[in-house]
């Protein structure tokens, strides 16, 4: 036993030294510098707690170690209080390297926390989440028959997520409404599309991405020549329910509408530390097409930076609803044993200075949508930047 206690303490100090060292200001896995622990840690009421637990548990036999490393991790990262910082075990872990790679078995929507509300970002295009209704800002408050009101995000999306044909159950408060509604939805293999083009009214390329997964950059280059190549003069750039993604590729995008070396975003870290500069590597190729840009509330993240960043550089007008909010940065540190640990290092800034985290874009021309307008299928964001694009 004093064995079996021994090794066990090794482990989790060093799982802790790990926890302990994470650099900030660069992209999955590298550091910079390293935080070392306070010499005063004292970790006797841990293991207390530990022996305890061993000693007078009922069930002896689900007493699993790793869960409970797992679990004291987890909590050591909840107590921050950020709904962006989170440890992942090795199955949470798989399953957002699946997120970001395009395809997943669930409902098909982004999911975040706003004044400590879980709430919708974004169904994404041509998922059960879209078909079923569900809107940017609709708040989740129960998952089957779980209360959301203690849940973090991942905890959030772990009940949420299910093979696909299995069903499961929301109920949903939306603004509008006088109560919550319970929304069954039943769940399918989910293939994030990049983007989408169209030409509308002979000479306007109307643009709309989705979400800014490992292939966005590459399908927008192919959408971007295809542009330069038609009849198309002018550009309606939708990124209305876009909950982000890749920086790399909101940054790559932004190139192609920005000159070379104009900046797209400041990274803050906060404490008087340097700042990060993200600029634009060109190839501009489509800086000189009139532009507008379409957003809302499911539109977060570096869909956000990318608006801003043609906002401020190029005077493009923002049309629609108040964005999301979501403006920090999170590094994926990768851990032994197949868990990472995703981590807020900073905080966006747009090119002029402005805060994103919490309080969004405001478009400088804004347009709402109705219930009706929904029922009806009407687009009045849309019809407004035809008309603003047409006299561009």
């Amino acid at each position: 036993m004093v064995k079996n206690l021994r090794r066990f303490y090794t482990l989790f100090l060093l799982i802790f030294v790990i926890l302990a060292s994470f650099g900030l200001g660069i992209y999955f896995g590298k550091t910079q510098c390293k935080v070392c622990p306070s010499e005063d840690l004292d970790f006797s009421l841990f293991w207390e707690a530990y022996n305890k637990l061993q000693e007078k548990f009922v069930n002896k036999k689900e007493l699993d170690t790793q869960q409970i490393i797992y679990g004291a991790i987890s909590g050591m990262v909840k107590s921050l209080e950020d709904p962006y910082t989170v440890f992942l075990n090795p199955e949470d872990a798989k399953r957002f390297m699946e997120d970001v790679k395009g395809s997943f078995e669930g409902v098909g929507m982004e999911i975040g926390q706003r004044l400590g509300q879980l709430q919708v970002i974004a169904p994404l295009e041509g998922t059960p989440a879209q078909e079923a209704g569900l809107r940017a800002g609709d708040k989740i408050i129960k998952v089957d028959d779980t209360l959301t009101a203690d849940l973090t995000i991942d905890e959030a999306v772990n009940l949420i997520r299910g093979p696909k044909g299995s069903k499961v159950t929301l109920t949903i408060y939306r603004d509008d409404w006088e109560g919550t509604k319970e929304i069954e939805i039943e769940r399918a293999i989910i293939e994030i599309p990049s983007l989408k083009w169209e030409t509308k009214e002979e000479e306007i390329a109307y643009l709309k991405l989705y979400h800014f997964t490992e292939k966005a950059g590459f399908d927008f280059q192919g959408a971007a020549i295809e542009i330069l190549e038609s009849s198309a003069q002018k550009i309606i750039l939708d990124l209305r329910n876009n909950p982000g993604g890749y920086l790399e590729v909101a940054q790559d995008i932004a190139g192609w509408f920005l000159e070379k070396g104009e900046i797209v975003a400041i990274e803050d870290f906060g404490e008087k530390k340097e700042q990060k500069i993200y600029k634009s590597k060109g190839p501009a190729r489509l800086a000189n097409y009139p532009l507008v840009v379409l957003i809302n509330q499911g539109s977060a993240s570096g869909t956000e930076i990318l608006a801003g960043s043609l906002r401020d550089n190029r005077g493009i007008k923002i049309i629609g609803e108040t964005s999301f909010g979501k403006g920090s940065v999170q590094e994926l540190e990768k851990l032994k044993g197949g868990s990472s640990l995703k981590i807020t290092v900073a905080k966006w800034l747009t090119p002029t200075g402005d805060l994103i985290t919490d309080v969004g874009l405001e478009p400088d021309i804004k347009v709402e949508m109705t219930e009706e307008d929904y029922e009806e299928d009407r687009d009045p964001q849309l019809d407004k930047a035809i008309e603003i694009i047409k006299n561009l």
